[in-house]
């Protein structure tokens, strides 16, 4: 289990602002090699990259390359296949097919520099209603792969409609994903930007809604998206107080062979009791990463 409450993207070409955000307190940083790059900055963006890979840092590193059915793909992986990165985002996923032949491709770079082979992960980034179709196909196609974006502002514009502060437009590809992630046994998705970053408050009751969805964090834009994600995707001290009654009890009960309980007027069993565990295993990670 992993802690992604935030991701922050960053372009890969903008040293000033990478400087600043691989030290902000987003759980990991994402440095953009494709939609934050202009066409004819792609070379310039990756030589940036490798500067920037040398800065200070708080949280995870990721890389976004372009989509592998681009030109760019080739050289995006040779700049991002390196040590000290955790993985690299791959830019509006299609199908598994494209997840092997990354995979393949990674495989080799890690050869031949010496890094250990599959070390480094592949999150796919679904960002059309082909995407969502072959989700869970994506999922299983690599075990590089431990948990999906998804990119709501492409989605919405494949689906011939745009964003809303309710949501409704984005209801079964989140859905989707959620299940996709949980049936090919990945951690739960990383959910789409949220774009007016002015919005506090529209951002915060997004956040809960995917949260209550199933969804472990968000992507932000601006370092003032982080504090207030962080927040809402962090189990709150109710929840860890609720949880360690639970496991208490629960395993308790389970050694005296009872594996149904009543906790506060309420019936316990072995899922309630694993989503417990969960949540006093975020909060462990949560206080392992503020000391």
């Amino acid at each position: 289990m992993s802690l992604y409450r935030t991701m922050l993207f960053v372009p890969a070409d903008n040293l000033r602002k990478a400087g600043k955000a691989l030290m902000l307190n987003a759980d990991g940083v994402v440095l953009d090699l494709e939609d934050a790059v202009a066409i004819s900055e792609k070379a310039h963006a990756r030589q940036s990259l490798k500067e920037a890979l040398t800065l200070p840092r708080r949280g995870d590193v990721f890389i976004r390359v372009n989509s592998a059915q681009t030109d760019f793909i080739l050289a995006d992986l040779q700049a991002s296949v390196v040590q000290g990165i955790k993985g690299v985002v791959l830019a509006k996923s299609e199908s598994a097919e494209e997840i092997r032949q990354i995979d393949w491709l990674m495989r080799l770079f890690e050869k031949e520099r010496g890094l250990p082979p599959g070390a480094l992960e592949i999150i796919p980034f679904i960002e059309s209603a082909n995407a969502i179709m072959n989700a869970y196909a994506i999922a299983a196609a690599s075990p590089r792969v431990s948990r999906m974006f998804l990119g709501g502002v492409d989605y919405v514009q494949d689906i011939g409609t745009s964003f809303s502060k309710a949501g409704s437009e984005l209801f079964y590809a989140r859905s989707q994903l959620v299940v996709a992630s949980r049936a090919a046994g990945i951690e739960a998705p990383i959910d789409t930007v949220y774009p007016d970053f002015k919005d506090i408050e529209g951002l915060v009751a997004d956040a809960k809604l995917v949260r209550q969805m199933g969804f472990q964090g968000k992507l932000a834009i601006h370092p003032g998206q982080i504090a207030p994600l962080n927040e809402v995707f962090a189990p709150t001290a109710e929840e860890i107080a609720w949880a360690k009654k639970i496991v208490v009890v629960f395993d308790e009960s389970e050694a005296k062979g009872q594996a149904i309980l009543q906790v506060d007027g309420k019936m316990i069993e072995y899922p309630i009791a694993n989503r417990a565990r969960r949540i006093l295993q975020l909060a462990e990670l949560l206080a392992n990463k503020r000391e």
